[in-house]
């Protein structure tokens, strides 16, 4: 059975954020939104293919993409890319040169993985 994504995530917990920050050179204003405010995913999934928005106070970011066609990816911070979105063993992996971004649903949890280099970021979300 395929993993349902769809839904109102909000961020209840993540890992100390500072070597990720770093290891991504992330601007100071956005760090500090990093570190103090819980975001909200709203993720519309239809098949294989996703429209992930994330709302903090200062602004929402939407992707649209579909699973194994290249895409343009942009960051919170403004930076964009151009990668293949995959949908491994029910994880959704998005890869670039600086780093990677992988979603996973357990239990009643999405899991965000974000590497840069050594640094790993890990946020967890719950359906509301």
């Amino acid at each position: 059975m395929a993993v349902d994504f769809s839904g109102k995530w909000e961020m209840y917990e993540q890992s100390d954020p500072e070597e990720f920050l770093k290891a991504m050179a992330i601007p100071d204003a956005i760090a500090k939104m990093m570190r103090e405010v819980k975001p909200v995913t709203i993720i519309k999934q239809d098949g294989d293919h996703f429209e992930i928005s994330i709302k903090t106070p200062l602004r929402t970011n939407t992707n649209s993409f579909t699973i194994g066609q290249e895409t343009e990816f942009c960051a919170m911070n403004g930076m964009k890319w151009k990668t293949t979105a995959r949908l491994e063993q029910g994880k959704i992996i998005i890869e670039t040169e600086k780093g990677s971004h992988v979603r996973e649903i357990q239990g009643e949890d999405m899991v965000e993985t974000l590497s840069a280099g050594s640094a790993t970021l890990v946020r967890r979300s719950r359906r509301v």
